[in-house]
């Protein structure tokens, strides 16, 4: 009975200190946590589109996509709605993001996935990129009807690499500055153009060096806000695509 006694006191300091180190996240970071991952729906033939998905059958254990003549017999709109729901190829599994504390205070690195263990096609990229302007205008109808950008129209701003959205993000961050990750947006825009001045900065080696991970993070505070959108004025000015 003695050594049972023992033994439970000296593990007493380690089970206090694991206690001591998982917290949950505040109420705050929960709500804006599921503000940061939501996505937006678009409304153009919807239910069409949500029927034709639900009638998809798998190929293989790597695409879920709907056949080229389905595809083809969309219109562009209804192509939208198709890919800003649904992403046609399986990433490989990573593991679980444990809960992060106070997320409402954070100015990430990267955007969070839109499709949880899914990721946009070759075939999907590609239109994003040769539909550029039309999706971009679509976009912006759409964030402005909804008031807010969901992860996915981010995630797609980001791999066309519409810097001619910048001043129209800008104007829609500052009318409530919630939304940080459109300075995420910024901060990729710059990083994926190779903008010198930021890739010799603190941000950036503290964001995306070797040592960076998709959690990286920096205190989400009136400099650092002032410096991004400085930044992101800054380059552009000088952007030629």
């Amino acid at each position: 009975m003695k050594r049972i006694f023992l033994a439970a006191v000296m593990l007493l300091p380690l089970t206090t200190a694991l206690a001591q180190e998982y917290r949950e996240p505040s109420k705050e970071s929960e709500e804006y946590n599921h503000y940061r991952n939501k996505v937006t729906i678009p409304p153009y033939g919807l239910a069409k589109v949500k029927a034709l998905i639900a009638d998809i059958k798998d190929v293989d254990d790597e695409t879920s996509a709907l056949a080229p003549k389905v595809y083809n017999g969309l219109s562009l709109r209804e192509k939208f709605t198709y890919h800003m729901i649904h992403a046609e190829t399986y990433a490989q599994n990573c593991d679980a993001i444990p809960p992060i504390m106070d997320e409402q205070k954070k100015i990430f690195g990267e955007i969070p996935n839109s499709f949880n263990d899914m990721q946009w096609s070759e075939r999907q990229f590609n239109w994003f990129q040769q539909n550029e302007d039309s999706v971009v205008a679509i976009i912006k109808e759409s964030t402005l009807r909804s008031k807010r950008l969901g992860t996915n129209y981010k995630t797609a701003i980001v791999d066309m690499n519409a810097v001619q959205m910048i001043p129209f993000l800008q104007e829609f961050y500052l009318r409530d500055k919630k939304d940080h990750d459109i300075l995420t947006i910024f901060l990729l825009f710059m990083k994926n153009n190779k903008y010198q001045p930021f890739l010799s900065s603190v941000t950036y080696k503290k964001l995306y060096s070797e040592r960076s991970d998709y959690s990286s993070f920096i205190d989400y505070n009136s400099a650092n806000e002032t410096l991004i959108l400085q930044r992101i004025n800054d380059f552009y000015k000088t952007y030629r695509k």
